[in-house]
């Protein structure tokens, strides 16, 4: 068997190879540090996979492994309020700005933009404001239930989408979402089953989000909503995105789905999965991996490893 062989750091400390040395573990924004699952080849094609609530980077575990499988480098970071680090108390740390430059951040310390980045849920909205507002930082855009933030307001006006978003208001109360949450388990239990989370992945928000101490600040995403700026959530995104809903989702309607090309002034697709719920990244992760291979395979300019940042508009 060869020696494997070792890469010494200025410091002295011996590392496995210079691979190991190029993961991203950890990055800085604001003060905060949060955690990343790096993995995949660490030439390949970057992708960020940007999580929602109430769930941890662990939720792209299976698409992470089949998109690394077949080449591509994956970055799921534990976002702002869900990593150690990263927790700060104040509900305004939470706005949307913030939330957007801690991707903005990670970008840089990947190299720099664009890359090709895919959220799911509350990662989604994330992403739509992050290609909107920096553009140059997003190579394909793939998001996973949630719609643009302008389409979701006006399903509101036009669908049942405001009675599925209910929980919205009640996550924004002080205190009271926390009681629910812990001492009301058993409903949250059967809420988060009814949308159709397994019984393993309702522990996994116990133990990863409510264990963990993250339940608060996690919740902060909602009550720091009607904090983000005016018009920082409506502009349109011109870098090309692929928009997954599944017709099985509780929280998101069609309407919102639809909706969405009204906000892309650039290439648009949307997906819609026929018997997948709001759970998709864990419930169809090979079809989602395979639908984010292709979206970005449309893209010829989306070179191995090309971190070259794009012309501004």
């Amino acid at each position: 068997m060869p020696k494997t062989r070792y890469r010494r750091h200025k410091s002295g400390d011996p590392t496995l190879n210079d691979a190991d040395a190029r993961r991203v573990t950890s990055f800085s924004h604001e003060g905060l540090t949060f955690d990343v699952v790096d993995t995949g080849p660490i030439d390949g094609k970057i992708i960020v996979l940007l999580h929602g609530w109430p769930q941890t980077a662990k939720c792209w575990a299976r698409v992470a492994a089949a998109l690394n499988a077949d080449g591509y480098r994956t970055v799921a970071p534990n976002q702002r309020g869900y990593s150690p680090g990263a927790r700060p108390h104040r509900v305004a740390a939470y706005r949307m700005p913030h939330l957007v430059g801690d991707v903005v951040a990670l970008i840089e310390r990947l190299g720099g933009g664009p890359l090709h980045v895919v959220g799911h849920d509350w990662g989604a909205a994330v992403a739509w404001a992050l290609a909107a507002q920096h553009p140059a930082a997003v190579r394909t855009l793939t998001t996973v239930s949630v719609p643009h933030s302008g389409a979701f307001m006006r399903s509101m006006l036009s669908s049942d989408q405001l009675f599925r978003a209910y929980y919205m208001g009640l996550f924004q109360l002080p205190k009271l979402p926390e009681l629910f949450v812990t001492r009301g388990r058993k409903l949250f239990e059967k809420m988060l089953m009814r949308t159709g989370m397994t019984r393993d992945e309702v522990d996994a928000v116990y133990t990863d989000i409510v264990d963990a101490g993250a339940l608060t600040t996690s919740l902060n995403w909602y009550r720091a909503i009607a904090l983000t700026p005016p018009g920082y959530l409506s502009r349109k995104v011109s870098v090309p995105v692929l928009h997954i809903w599944g017709a099985r989702d509780a929280a998101l309607s069609r309407r919102g789905a639809e909706l969405a090309r009204h906000f892309v002034s650039g290439p648009y697709r949307l997906e819609v999965l026929p018997h997948a719920t709001h759970w998709i990244p864990e419930h169809d992760a090979d079809k989602l991996a395979a639908l984010i291979r292709e979206s970005i395979a449309m893209r010829p300019d989306a070179a191995p490893g090309d971190l070259a940042a794009a012309p501004a508009n």
